[in-house]
């Protein structure tokens, strides 16, 4: 059973969050995760949270376990620190669910 989380984000740089991306591609792999779905939005219709949307991707894991994991690992916490949180403006987790 995969977990999986359907995320939100305003990107404002798009050159330092593609070198985030690139960064932190081959930890998400080791952790056995990727991304399922990955879209650029030029107009939210809706959205309960209010922070701005332009960005949003299905990230998965093999469970949630590797999932805080990975999140918490010292490499990922200093490439996001490097990278994400210069280019990204707001994050909104749309949803977090386990799948087949």
């Amino acid at each position: 059973m995969n977990y999986e989380m359907m995320v939100g984000l305003q990107v404002k740089d798009e050159k330092v969050y593609s070198d985030y991306r690139n960064a932190m591609k081959p930890l998400l792999e080791n952790a056995g995760g990727g991304f399922r779905y990955d879209f650029k939005v030029s107009e939210v219709l809706k959205n309960e949270e209010g922070r701005p949307i332009n960005r949003v991707f299905a990230i998965y894991f093999p469970s949630k376990e590797k999932s805080d994991t990975f999140f918490s690992h010292p490499e990922y916490l200093e490439i996001k620190r490097k990278f994400f949180e210069s280019s990204v403006e707001a994050t909104t987790i749309i949803s977090s669910y386990e799948r087949d």
